[in-house]
C-alpha cells in the first residue's frame, strides 16, 4: 500500500478517502502542522501502482498480518481461480487502524448508498497460520 496508516491520525486518512480524487501525484501538503500532529506529505513511489481487487485474503502471525489482494475468476461451473497479484504486510497496530478507517468509511458509505448484504460464506476450512 502506499500509505502508511498512522496509529495517531485515522482521521487524517479518512478524510483522504472520502477524496480520492484529491490524491496527490507528487508530493503535497495533505494536513496543517499543529503542535501535537506533524504536517505529512505523501509522495507515490517510483513502483506505485493502483490494482483492482475483488479477493483478500487474510494470514496472521504473531508478528504482523499478511494482506494479499487478487481477482477471482470462475473459468468453469466447478472451478475457481484466484489469481493473487500483491501482497502486503502490516503490524498490528497497523491492522487496527486500517480496521478503524475501514469502518469508518464503510459507515459513510451505508449511510449515503444504503447498507451492503454479503453473500453467504461456506463454513471456513481451517486457515493458515505463519
Amino acid at each position: 500500500m502506499g500509505v502508511q496508516v498512522p496509529p495517531f491520525a485515522p482521521t487524517f486518512l479518512s478524510t483522504l478517502t472520502q477524496h480520492p480524487t484529491q490524491y496527490p501525484e507528487k508530493t503535497k501538503s495533505m494536513s496543517q502542522p499543529t503542535s501535537d500532529q506533524p504536517e505529512f506529505k505523501l509522495t507515490k513511489a517510483e513502483n506505485y501502482r493502483d490494482t483492482y481487487a475483488n479477493s483478500v485474503q487474510v494470514r496472521l502471525s504473531v508478528w504482523d498480518f499478511h494482506l494479499i489482494f487478487g481477482t477471482v475468476e470462475q473459468s468453469s461451473p466447478t472451478e475457481v481461480q484466484v489469481l493473487n497479484s500483491q501482497g502486503v504486510y502490516l503490524s498490528p497496530q497497523q491492522a487496527k487502524a486500517l480496521w478503524n478507517v475501514l469502518g469508518q468509511n464503510l459507515a459513510q458509505y451505508e449511510q449515503t448508498f444504503g447498507k451492503l448484504a454479503l453473500e453467504p460464506v461456506p463454513p471456513a476450512a481451517s486457515r493458515p497460520v505463519n
